[in-house]
C-alpha cells in the first residue's frame, strides 16, 4: 500500500482535501488524522472489515477496544444503546474535547470495534481538522492512536508515517497535536462512575460536574478477556529505547547505566543534577502538567531517534494534576532491573 501525506490547514480545513480524505474512510479505507489528544488511525466504525484493518496495521491486540469518534453528541445514538443522566451532563461541559465516555452499545454496531464487550467508548473531538472529516465522512469513525500496538503515539504526522507507511492509506498532516497525551476515559454505566484512563482532562474537573467519580487501578492484563477501556495494558505508550522511571533513586540508577558505557537521556522533574557523566543528556521539561503533556511524548520520540541506550525520568509528584503523566511514564517504563 502507498501511502500519502497531506497538508491541512488546522485552522480552515480545505474541503476538498476533507472530501478525499472522508471518501476513503466511505470506501473502508485508513486514515491518519490529527486531533486536539494525538493522532489517530481511522476507519468505519460501521464496517467491521475496515476496522480489522486498524487491527493488523497497528498489530493490535483483539482484546483492546477501539474509542469511536463523532462530531457531536447528538451522534452517539448510531453507537451507544443508552445515554445516561452522567454522560449527558458530561458532554455538555466537555464536548467537544479530551473526555472519553464508554456507554452500553447498540447490538449493530460491529463486535470487532469493543473486542466482543457490551460497552463502546466514545467522543467528539475538539480538532478542527478531525471534526470536518468526521462530518464529511458521516459515519462514526473508529480511531485509536495512530501508532504501533504499545508504542509510543503520535503526535505528528511524521510520527505516524515513520510507524505506519505503508499500512495506511492517508496521513492527513494538521501539525502538532496540541495536547500531546491520549483523552481521559470515564465509564458512565456505573454507580459512580468510574475513571478507566486519566488524560488531559483532570478528576476534579469531572468531579465538579457529576460528583464523585471512582478510581482503582487501570492497568490490566494482556489476557483474551475483553479490555473495557484503551489503554489499560499494563505496557503501553512505550518507546523504543529502555525507559526507567525513578524517584530519590535517579543518581544511582543513572550511575549504574553510565558505569557500564551507556548513552542515557536524564529527564528531571527538579533540577538536573550535576552529574559529571559525559555521556548523560539531560532533557528539561514543562514544570507545569499541560505543557509538559504537550511535550512528552514528541521529546520521547525524538530521544527513540537519538541512538541512545536508555532514558531516565524522574517521575513527577502523584498528585492528580500529574496523574495522567505518571500513569504513561509508568507504563512505558523497563520493568528490568538493568
Amino acid at each position: 500500500m502507498q501511502t500519502e501525506i497531506i497538508s491541512v490547514d488546522p485552522r480552515s480545513p480545505q474541503p476538498d482535501v476533507i472530501a478525499r480524505a472522508a471518501a476513503v474512510l466511505q470506501r473502508g479505507g485508513l486514515v491518519a488524522f490529527p486531533t486536539e489528544t494525538v493522532y489517530g488511525l481511522g476507519a468505519n466504525a460501521l464496517d467491521p472489515v475496515a476496522v480489522a484493518k486498524i487491527f493488523a496495521a497497528k498489530g493490535r491486540p483483539a482484546n483492546n477496544p477501539i474509542i469511536v469518534h463523532i462530531p457531536d453528541a447528538a451522534s452517539v445514538e448510531r453507537v451507544a444503546a443508552a445515554w445516561p443522566e452522567h454522560a449527558a451532563r458530561l458532554a455538555v461541559h466537555f464536548w467537544p474535547g479530551p473526555l472519553t465516555l464508554v456507554l452500553p452499545k447498540r447490538r449493530e454496531l460491529p463486535a470487532v470495534v469493543t473486542a466482543g464487550g457490551p460497552t463502546v467508548a466514545v467522543r467528539v473531538p475538539a480538532n478542527p481538522i478531525a471534526l470536518e472529516l468526521l462530518r464529511a465522512a458521516d459515519i462514526p469513525v473508529a480511531a485509536p492512536s495512530a501508532n504501533l500496538s504499545s508504542e509510543l503515539s503520535p503526535t505528528r504526522a511524521e510520527h505516524v508515517h515513520r510507524g505506519l507507511a505503508g499500512r495506511v492509506d492517508l496521513i492527513l498532516d494538521g501539525g502538532p497535536a496540541a495536547g500531546g497525551i491520549e483523552s481521559t476515559v470515564v465509564d458512565v454505566t456505573r454507580t459512580p462512575p468510574r475513571l478507566l484512563r486519566p488524560g488531559l482532562l483532570h478528576p476534579a474537573e469531572i468531579e465538579r460536574v457529576i460528583g464523585s467519580l471512582a478510581r482503582g487501578s487501570a492497568i490490566a492484563s494482556s489476557d483474551l478477556a475483553p479490555l473495557a477501556s484503551p489503554g489499560m495494558l499494563a505496557r503501553h505508550y512505550a518507546p523504543k529505547t529502555k525507559l526507567y522511571c525513578e524517584n530519590e533513586a535517579a543518581r544511582e540508577r543513572i550511575e549504574a547505566l553510565a558505569a557500564r558505557g551507556d548513552r542515557l537521556a536524564w529527564i528531571p522533574f527538579a533540577a538536573p543534577l550535576d552529574l559529571g557523566q559525559p555521556n548523560v543528556h539531560a532533557v528539561p521539561m514543562p514544570k507545569d502538567p499541560a505543557g509538559y503533556a504537550a511535550k512528552l511524548y514528541a521529546v520521547l520520540h525524538e530521544l527513540d531517534e537519538a541512538n541512545l541506550t536508555a532514558i531516565v525520568v524522574e517521575l513527577p509528584p502523584a498528585t492528580d494534576d500529574w496523574l495522567a503523566i505518571r500513569d504513561r511514564l509508568l507504563r512505558a517504563m523497563q520493568r528490568a532491573s538493568l
